[in-house]
């Protein structure tokens, strides 16, 4: 095929962070005037493929990538987003890149504005020029008009449905001149039904001008209806391109889930565990995390269980450990034990028998410049008063010093001494303390999220054998929320999965590839069984 066939080719792209390739060999061709749907699990490397295309400083502060661009048929090398976009590259953001202080008008014509001479920028120059409003407006509306917009022009975004704020934001995209390559990244998460349709029908408009689309989306459906291409992406690879018309949606959900044995981690599990009644029931849980909003979350925990939570990126399952603990505001009905459990109200959960080891482990997990005794004695001594002395109730250093010493045999923390500086553990190590300050609560349920994010495979292997001993060996019912489905299905007994901040479906964990697939897209299958 000739070079110019295509618009952009980004030919074997790879790229490592530190130890890790997060993309190996990819390679991706687009044609003008076609919609290109790029699917992955989280992780697949499609942000990364995106950041090397856009010349994002992430990528040049990190020793760059291998592999070549050819865009409009010369080979290029993109310094910066700004160079991205002045080669005609443009991206339609998940997250809104507006200022909600200005007007429509002015969002859609930032960086190009129109000014026009008078009387004092004839004699001191074009700085002194004015804006010309009018001219402005008018090229606004065009945009706007293109995209079905129907508000005015001196809007002000500030106020506006989030709905109306991504059009204004493919309607900017739209207005600038020169534009070859548009990437729309999940532009429908925010969407109402009916405004996704209507996004769905803009997409194919554009494309029809010669503008090529690439379109990042987890909705199967639609891609079906939208996409000429897929390239499906797992583990940091390209799995497959194809048609649209010779695939189906069952299909692209095995390719995307599944995987071969050889990235598979095994833990051995009894066949002896004990699973009871429901101990948790959660009815209309709705949490206001930022970027993991829950819109009504229904699902039953049973006594002696490991649940795993899974889904995309952004769709709601973290928030749910997040939201029942105390740390966001939420609301809806929670019963642990047939009691019903306060929400908002942190110390409240943890009497009642809960913990959580937090999915963001510096943030909100470990005190980095402290001790890993002190760690892990620290939320006992706050909630139950527990490793305190004396009338004034003095910190027990020799009490916190065994029970440190235990936790670090029995976790097998690699570390100097109880007194070494959290700081200066391994990612994994550092894991193993908020394992083990939860376990200082004595829990009979435990909440872990993002449990094995960031560490190496020995580590994972070791942190999930631990939340298999603790199930087996104190009976504690274990909720694992997690990027990583694999690892999932490693360990626990059922997968719920979490979309567009509800429940879709409850998987059995040797359910089907395309099962799983389908559900993290919004499709329940003839496989689940309900929350």
């Amino acid at each position: 095929m000739l070079a110019s066939e295509f618009v952009l080719e980004m030919n074997n792209i790879s790229k490592v962070y530190g130890l890790n390739t997060v993309l190996k060999d990819v390679t991706l061709k687009i044609r003008p005037g076609e919609i290109h749907a790029l699917l992955g699990e989280n992780g697949a490397g499609k942000s990364t493929l995106m950041n090397v295309l856009f010349g994002m400083p992430v990528i040049h502060s990190t020793g760059g990538f291998q592999g070549e661009i050819i865009f409009d048929g010369q080979k290029v090398n993109i310094a910066s987003p700004m160079d991205a976009m002045s080669k005609g590259i443009g991206m339609v953001h998940q997250e809104f890149m507006l200022i909600p202080g200005f007007s429509v008008t002015d969002n859609i014509k930032l960086n190009r504005e129109i000014s026009k001479p008078w009387v004092i920028s004839r004699v001191l120059g074009r700085d002194m020029e004015l804006l010309d409003r009018d001219a402005m407006a008018k090229d606004a509306r065009r945009a706007m008009d293109s995209v079905g917009l129907g508000i005015e022009e001196y809007a002000m975004v500030s106020g506006l449905p989030v709905g109306h704020m991504q059009f204004i934001e493919i309607a900017r995209e739209i207005d600038k001149s020169g534009m070859k390559l548009l990437v729309f990244d999940e532009p429908t998460a925010v969407l109402t039904e009916s405004e996704a349709q209507q996004l769905l029908s803009v997409m194919k408009e554009i494309a029809s001008k010669g503008i090529a689309i690439i379109f990042i989306t987890h909705r199967l459906d639609e891609v079906m209806n939208a996409a000429d291409n897929i390239t499906i992406l797992r583990d940091g690879m390209r799995v497959m391109t194809l048609k649209s018309s010779e695939t189906t949606p069952e299909k692209l959900a095995s390719l995307m889930i599944g995987r071969g044995d050889e990235m598979s981690i095994h833990v051995e599990k009894s066949s002896s565990r004990q699973i009871g009644d429901t101990v948790m029931k959660i009815r209309n849980l709705k949490v206001a995390m930022p970027g993991e909003v829950d819109r009504g979350i229904d699902l039953n925990v049973r006594k002696g269980e490991i649940l795993g939570i899974g889904g995309l990126a952004g769709q709601g399952k973290i928030g749910i450990p997040n939201g029942i603990m105390g740390l966001y505001e939420a609301s809806g009905d929670v019963e642990f034990e047939g009691k019903k459990l306060e929400l908002g109200n942190t110390a409240a959960a943890l009497r009642a028998g809960l913990a959580m080891v937090s999915e963001d482990r510096r943030g909100m997990g470990l005190l980095m410049d402290q001790s890993i005794e002190d760690n892990i004695a620290f939320t006992a001594m706050q909630v139950h008063g527990d490793f305190l002395t004396g009338f004034l109730g003095q910190k027990n250093s020799r009490a916190i010093r065994k029970y440190a010493e235990e936790m670090i045999k029995e976790l097998d923390i690699r570390c100097t001494s109880p007194t070494q500086t959290v700081g200066t553990l391994s990612g994994g190590n550092q894991q193993k303390v908020c394992v083990a300050r939860a376990l200082a609560l004595k829990p009979r349920f435990l909440f872990v999220s993002e449990p094995t994010r960031g560490i190496d495979i020995g580590a994972k292997q070791l942190v999930l054998e631990t939340l298999v001993r603790l199930n087996e060996e104190m009976g504690m019912t274990i909720v694992m929320v997690s990027s990583e489905l694999q690892e999932m299905r490693s360990i626990c007994d059922r997968i719920a999965i979490v979309a567009e901040g509800k429940v879709v479906d409850v998987l059995k964990v040797d359910a089907s590839d395309v099962a799983y697939g389908l559900a993290m897209s919004g499709v329940k299958s003839k496989e689940g069984e309900g929350a």
